[in-house]
Order: structure tokens, then C-alpha cells, then sequence
């Protein structure tokens, strides 16, 4: 380790929030323009764009005949993505989750997550498993893309330009959120005018929506900074960790996929301060289906020998990545948000899951009692406290539906 890694860390990390910070501004613009929602920006464009870095890693890695950090890059960043990205933006705020993300897109990420367990049981994610997987990536990007625009244009009032049928849509479909998106909205429209705020009062003088190719420019600066700022972390980060003999494997789902998660950490914090909290849900599970589906498809799909899947992680990682998917439903679909608490309990999960992963990598002694603890003791605890509290949801659900049935 020396002074030009921790300086690459550094101005890394600058990039990265700046790129976000465009990201997010281009992004938001072009959704109002386009006339699709947030959610849908985050679950399309946004997602893959901060994806793009998953993509350059593991692209290089199979190039360079590392596939446990191929691997372990995809499968560590999805596990970020859920626990540190999501649970850390529900810290900041917490997220208002649309039906819509509930019943499909949701339901989508635990499905792949499950098909890649089962196509790695063999130890290789050969090219029949990458086109399977790349296609059912394409088919539900082309099925949002469509559906939105056509359900956009159905809700719109008459008279809402269609530059605003987006924001729209979105408000009719969640109430859930639909008090505190409007919030963000006056918020947001205050302290920028780019930040949705035409047609607002229905006055005169203020500033139309940003162009389509202003709003792309942004994306596309947004992304070169972030995928920069990536690449410039990543770089010094494996330097030290290899320096300190840690497997490909290990510097996969530590290292590098947090490193290469820094975008769509980036990116999710600044949505939701900036008021687009769907943009912020739609990233990170947008994200997690371009990582399964492209960025591990993909490359298994063009490389002639598929993508070796080691042991260790078809036990472990990838079970704890599914794992993940799995815990976020009850919680999105009880309320129909991520509240601050069970944000933190999401960033607590994935200190305890590197923390293990850490110990098992370096033979720690500390590794069977922090094993046994969680096993025994943590994890059954966390268990129960989530049946509990979402059987509870789900009574006050029925009972608001049926108020005859409350004593």
C-alpha cells in the first residue's frame, strides 16, 4: 500500500459524487421530457448506467482469467445494492415503494437471483445459462419502457403536457407516496428550477423543462464521472487488498463490489435528497437485474468456455444475495415503504455478512464464535422480530380495508 492507492481512493470518490449528482439531474429531466416516470428511469436507464462499472470489471476478469472476481464483483455488488445501498438511502429518508416495483419488478429480482443459484449448482454459467438470463433482462426492459409510456398517457388529465405525465403517473400510482413526492416536488422546485418545476402554479415566466439533449448530456457526463471514479477506486483498492494476499473471490464481493456499487450508492443518496426517492428504489433494483441478467449474461453468453462459478460461492454468497431479495419483500410490501429502522437493520446485515466473509478469508480465530453467534443467536432474533412486524402490517392493512371487523 502506498500513497498513490489512497490518492486514487480519494479523488475516486469525488468523481463519483459529482457523476451521480449529473446523473441524477439528467435523469430526472428526462423522465418529465419523455413522459415515463422515475421509476422507470431508475429501473432502466440509471440502472444501467451505474452498472456500467460491473460490466468493465467483469468483462476484464473473465478477460484475464479471474472469474472468482467476475463472480464475486456481480454477486457482491447485488448483496450492496440490497443491504448497504437501499438500507443506507432509507437512513437518509425513507422510501416510498410503488405497487408496481411490489408485484413485479421485486418478484423479478428473487426469480433471477434463484436462476442463477440453480444454473451455477454445476459450477459454470455456461452460454445457454447467459442468453436465458440476458433475455429475460431485455423482455422486462422493453415491457417497463412500454407499459409506462402507455399507462402515462392513459392517467394523464387532459391538458397535462406530456412532459408532465410521468410525474403523473407516478403520484397515481402510489399513494402511499403521494403526500410526501408532492412535498419533494415544492421542495425541489424552490431550490432549482431543473428539478421539475414547470407548470407548477400555472403562471407565466418560469422556466421550461430542460431539452432531451441537454438531459442526455448530463447522463452521459454523469456516467463517464462515474465509471472514472469507479475504475480510479477499484484500481487502489485491489492494490491493497491483493497486497495483503485476500482471493480473487473474496476481493470480488468486498472490494471491488462495493467499489464498483459507489455509483448506485452515489446515485440513490442524491435522488433522495433531491425528493426522487422511485428513482432511488428503481437504481438499485434496476441495478441488480442489469447485474444479473447483462452483466454476467452477457459475458458467459460471448465467452466460448462460460464463466467457472467457484464452490464457495454458489454455498454461501449467492444463497446470502438471494437471501436479500427474499427479506425485501415482506418489508416493501407491508407498507409499502422502507422505513429508517429497517434501513439500519439492512446496513447492520451487511457489516455482519463482510465481517464473516473477512474472518473466513483470513482464518481469524474470532470466526467460530462470530459464526455462532449469528447462526444461534442474530439471525433468528431478526427473523422473528420481521414475522412479527409483518403480521402486524398486515393486520392493519385488513383491518383499513374492513373497518367493520376493528374492535
Amino acid at each position: 500500500m502506498d500513497l498513490l492507492d489512497v490518492g486514487r481512493i480519494v479523488v475516486g470518490l469525488v468523481l463519483l459524487v459529482l457523476g451521480g449528482e449529473l446523473l441524477v439531474r439528467g435523469a430526472s429531466a428526462l423522465a418529465r421530457r419523455v413522459g415515463i416516470s422515475s421509476l422507470v428511469v431508475g429501473l432502466t436507464v440509471v440502472s444501467a448506467a451505474t452498472s456500467a462499472p460491473e460490466l468493465a470489471v467483469t468483462i476484464g476478469a473473465v478477460l484475464r482469467d479471474e472469474p472468482g472476481l467476475a463472480v464475486g464483483n456481480v454477486v457482491g455488488s447485488n448483496i450492496v445494492n440490497v443491504l448497504l445501498i437501499l438500507g443506507a438511502s432509507a437512513v437518509v429518508l425513507p422510501l416510498a415503494v410503488t405497487q408496481r416495483l411490489v408485484r413485479l419488478d421485486l418478484p423479478l429480482v428473487v426469480v433471477l437471483s434463484t436462476g442463477l443459484l440453480l444454473v451455477s449448482l454445476d459450477g459454470r454459467i455456461g452460454a445457454v445459462d447467459g442468453v436465458l438470463l440476458f433475455s429475460a433482462v431485455v423482455v422486462h426492459t422493453v415491457l417497463t419502457v412500454v407499459v409506462s409510456r402507455r399507462e402515462a398517457g392513459a392517467r394523464a388529465p387532459a391538458g397535462v403536457p406530456p412532459g408532465d405525465r410521468g410525474i403523473a403517473g407516478d403520484a397515481e400510482a402510489s399513494a402511499a407516496s403521494a403526500a410526501s413526492a408532492a412535498s419533494a416536488a415544492s421542495a425541489a422546485s424552490a431550490a432549482s428550477a431543473d428539478n421539475g418545476a414547470a407548470g407548477a402554479s400555472g403562471s407565466g415566466g418560469e422556466p421550461p423543462p430542460a431539452s432531451v439533449l441537454r438531459s442526455v448530456l448530463l447522463v452521459v457526463l454523469g456516467v463517464a464521472l462515474l465509471v472514472a471514479g469507479a475504475s480510479l477506486l477499484v484500481d487502489g483498492a485491489v492494490s491493497i487488498a491483493t497486497s495483503l494476499g485476500v482471493s480473487s473471490l473474496v476481493v470480488g464481493l468486498t472490494v471491488v463490489a462495493v467499489g464498483t456499487s459507489l455509483p448506485e450508492l452515489a446515485t440513490s443518496i442524491i435522488a433522495v435528497r433531491r425528493g426522487e426517492r422511485d428513482l432511488a428504489v428503481g437504481n438499485v433494483v434496476g441495478s441488480n437485474l442489469f447485474n444479473i441478467g447483462v452483466v454476467l449474461g452477457l459475458p458467459a453468453l460471448i465467452s466460448r468456455d462460460g464463466i467457472p462459478v467457484a464452490g464457495a460461492a454458489v454455498a454461501l454468497d449467492i444463497p446470502v444475495m438471494l437471501a436479500a431479495s427474499v427479506a425485501l419483500l415482506p418489508i416493501a410490501f407491508t407498507g409499502f415503504a422502507v422505513a429508517r429502522w429497517e434501513g439500519a437493520l439492512f446496513v447492520g446485515l451487511y457489516a455482519a455478512y463482510t465481517g464473516y466473509v473477512v474472518l473466513a478469508a483470513t482464518e481469524h480465530d474470532a470466526l467460530e464464535g462470530f459464526t455462532g453467534t449469528m447462526a444461534w443467536f442474530v439471525l433468528p432474533l431478526i427473523a422473528l422480530t420481521l414475522a412479527v412486524l409483518t403480521a402486524y402490517e398486515l393486520g392493519l392493512r385488513r383491518g383499513r380495508r374492513d373497518p367493520g371487523r376493528s374492535p
